[in-house]
């Protein structure tokens, strides 16, 4: 008689980050993942954000305008002076970055947790506005998704495939009996993040909802931040959405485990673009340093310049804004 064929045990290792079920309200303490600015100097802006402050974007932008704002630039736009004269009335400040995926960096505006947030999902942001939790909302810069794998590539995907034919294969190739070798599994951060809410609607789109079962053997839960997450589907052999940013941003190992089958040109209609806005929260309405810092970062030799040069591993991480 011939040996049943079976697929492989489900993935015991699905684990839920602990950050993903704070029960917020405006008394919770949050500390800042990190502070930029003097040590012994007043936090003057809270910036909620995932990925670009992983990778050190967010960084960036916070050392650059506290430096604009100390300095008399001779090109600075007309709309910058009373704010600075505000700012500049006052002593030497920090900006906090405080560590949150689109979901949870809206939750930290919605309970004035966070001056301002810098998300990833078109929907959810302006559901922020229209609740009134946010009041403002400009195109920050242009991240990418790109789909990443491993070298075997179980599922067989081809260079000419499109993301929804890749999506499809991974899909059928996970469910095949007997099992791939190695298997084919995707690793899906499901934690509400903008790459979950992208990946699960490609998903979507190919007609599959893996996520609805009890249980999947190829679909793997995995709620952590994205360079963790990354870096995990490297050591596992796993199929994953990430962002350019956390791609170029993780250590080489994990780099060069992996292969990209599929990464965003960057233009509007890409499915996998990953355009970030800078959302204005209420809590800043009378802040001066949230204030200038939107009018700085919508400004195209302001912030929007350190988008397009920033490039800590010698490749530019994000494209700035379109032009409007």
């Amino acid at each position: 008689m011939a040996p049943v064929s079976r697929r492989p045990s489900p993935f015991d290792g699905d684990v839920h980050g602990s950050l993903h079920d704070l029960q917020l309200s405006s008394e919770t303490p949050l500390t800042p993942q990190q502070e930029y600015g003097p040590s012994n100097a007043p936090l003057k802006l809270r910036i909620a954000n995932g990925g670009a402050g992983q990778s050190g974007l967010i960084g960036a932008l916070a050392v650059a305008f506290i430096d604009y704002v100390k300095k008399n630039a001779s090109n600075r736009p007309p709309e910058h002076e009373k704010w600075l004269q505000r700012v500049r009335e006052g002593d030497d400040f920090k900006v906090g970055w405080y560590l949150g995926d689109t979901t949870q960096s809206l939750e930290y505006i919605e309970h004035d947790l966070a001056d301002i947030a810098v998300t990833y999902n078109e929907a959810a942001e302006l559901q922020s506005i229209k609740d009134g939790f946010s009041l403002s909302r400009i195109y920050g810069f242009r991240d990418r998704f790109m789909l990443v794998g491993p070298r075997e590539n179980p599922a067989r995907l081809e260079e000419n495939d499109d993301i929804l034919t890749m999506f499809n294969k991974i899909n059928k190739s996970g469910k095949q009996v007997p099992a791939t070798s190695p298997p084919t599994r995707f690793l899906s951060r499901y934690d509400k993040s903008a790459t979950n809410i992208k990946e699960s609607s490609l998903f979507a789109m190919i007609g599959q909802v893996p996520w609805a079962y009890a249980y999947s053997t190829w679909y793997h839960q995995y709620a952590r931040f994205p360079l963790e997450a990354l870096k995990a589907a490297s050591q596992l052999s796993e199929y994953t959405l990430t962002d350019y940013g956390t791609y170029l941003s993780s250590p080489e190992e994990v780099q060069n485990a992996v292969v990209e089958y599929k990464m965003s040109s960057g233009s509007a209609d890409d499915l996998l673009l990953n355009p970030a806005h800078v959302l204005f929260g209420k809590a800043a309405r009378e802040n001066p340093h949230a204030i200038l810092f939107m009018l700085w970062m919508h400004w195209a030799e302001g912030g929007q310049a350190i988008v397009a040069t920033y490039a800590p591993h010698g490749k530019v991480l994000y494209l700035p804004a379109p032009d409007e």
